[in-house]
């Protein structure tokens, strides 16, 4: 899977540095992915789930959720979203037009 983009994971962990090890390897393991459907998905990531058009993951034992939009015909993953869980909660996201 290509993600777009590493540079979103990035400035993220210089804010929350505790996410960056967490973020790096979903980032590897992602990367190196070929997924074609949320099942396959979640062999990597037992607690990813779809949510409306996304698929969100837990980052940091569900400190941080991570959401994403998913096109497994292009092997592409677009990171929408990283928040804290408390963020994550006040369900901001949900008004996101792709939702």
């Amino acid at each position: 899977m290509h993600v777009i983009s590493f540079k979103v994971l990035r400035e993220y962990s210089e804010i929350h540095a505790d996410s960056r090890e967490a973020l790096i390897y979903w980032y590897k393991t992602t990367s190196k992915a070929k997924w074609s459907n949320l099942i396959e998905v979640q062999e990597a990531f037992p607690k990813a789930e779809a949510v409306g058009n996304f698929t969100i993951f837990n980052i940091k034992g569900n400190k941080y959720r991570l959401i994403v939009s998913m096109d497994y015909a292009e092997q592409m993953i677009y990171i929408k979203y990283i928040l804290t869980h408390a963020e994550y909660d006040k369900e901001y996201w949900k008004n996101d037009p792709y939702f």
